[in-house]
């Protein structure tokens, strides 16, 4: 925060305060989106020292003082950006994953789609920023909640609307997942293994989630025929 005393950036009429303060705040947050959209790429580039607070006012078009106002500081700019990068993949997984019609194709396409991406790994400097910055550590802390929550209940809305046989409680398989692909993606952006070296170890290590209706119904059959002819073998 600089010396000087940051003014808001829109100030309330007084002819109609109730009106101008609705305005102020849907200013307010309409500007705090822009300057995240700005920062997220400048820091997913460069990194967070090496961008400048001028740099992202620059691209957002708007003032330094607009980034110490509404987040007070760049690392607490950094770790929103990565927070709300996470939860924008955590969306765009369970969209791919709309589509699949069984559990391992459904694993597949969750982990695709994370691996396909730099934001895990973009949150995994969050995270170590917050070691050392615990003032940071609330707003991962709700992040992970809040993708863990919406998760479980993705995967539950699956495993019901395609009749499947979880092997895990949903809260427990989001965790395990999340867990998975952090640990993984870092791993690897760390080795510089590609997205599909990256994919093919999150499927080894997350291994089968669920069986499908169909699965059990073969296991059933071939366990019968095999009993069947056991039987004929003896008598």
């Amino acid at each position: 925060m600089t010396g000087e005393s940051v003014q808001a950036p829109f100030e309330a009429s007084a002819g109609d305060p109730k009106h101008a303060a609705r305005a102020t705040r849907s200013a307010g947050r309409k500007m705090r989106s822009l300057l995240l959209d700005a920062a997220s790429p400048l820091f997913r580039e460069r990194g967070l020292s090496g961008t400048a607070i001028t740099d992202i006012a620059a691209a957002a078009d708007a003032f330094p003082s607009q980034i110490t106002y509404y987040f007070r500081t760049k690392e607490a700019l950094f770790v929103e950006c990565a927070c709300r990068e996470l939860l924008y993949l955590a969306r765009a997984t369970e969209q791919a994953a709309l589509k699949a019609r069984t559990p391992r194709d459904y694993t597949l396409a969750l982990a695709q789609t994370v691996t396909a991406s730099d934001s895990v790994a973009f949150f995994a400097e969050a995270l170590t920023l917050t070691r050392r910055r615990q003032d940071l550590a609330p707003l991962v802390e709700r992040t992970i909640e809040r993708l863990h929550g919406e998760g479980a209940r993705a995967y539950a809305s699956q495993v019901a609307r395609h009749g499947w046989r979880s092997l895990r409680a949903p809260d427990e398989s989001s965790r395990r997942f999340w867990a998975v692909a952090i640990g993984v993606n870092l791993e690897g952006y760390a080795m510089g293994r590609s997205p599909e070296a990256l994919c093919a170890e999150m499927l080894r290590v997350l291994g089968e989630q669920a069986k499908s209706t169909g699965d059990a119904a073969r296991l059933r059959l071939v366990e019968g025929r095999g009993t069947s002819t056991t039987s004929d073998e003896e008598g």
